[in-house]
């Protein structure tokens, strides 16, 4: 099994910043994708960004320009550093990773966290 842990979630106001990192634990041999995704009251959840083991990115348009998405493999670890917060931003945040567990392993398995806090408000 694998545990995705989030933090770095809370309270910030308009136009602050906030860093969310997960990290990734148990058995696990590579990480394809990994992503973040959001939840906001009375909405269904929705793709921040993601970045694929080589690094390509694909962020949502609300996102680009003031969030970023990186990931450090040797800590199976993902990050989404959040410039410019917006009242808008407010919302559940939720890591997302594809999985090898083992060598022996030919497909991926996909893991969420528990979600983390973001508010912005004044």
């Amino acid at each position: 099994q694998v545990q995705l842990v989030e933090s770095g979630g809370g309270l910030m106001h308009p136009g602050g910043s906030l860093r969310l990192s997960c990290v990734a634990s148990g058995s696990i041999y590579k990480i394809y994708t990994m992503g973040w995704y959001r939840e906001a009251p009375g909405k269904e959840r929705e793709l921040v960004a993601v970045i694929t083991s080589i690094g390509t990115i694909n962020s949502e348009e609300f996102a680009k320009g003031r969030f970023s998405i990186s990931r450090d493999d040797a800590k199976h670890a993902v990050y989404l550093q959040m410039d410019r917060l917006r009242p808008e931003d407010t919302a559940v945040y939720f890591c997302n990773m594809d999985v090898v567990p083992t060598p022996y392993d030919s497909d991926t398995s996909n893991y969420w966290g528990q979600g983390t806090q973001v508010t912005v408000s004044s």
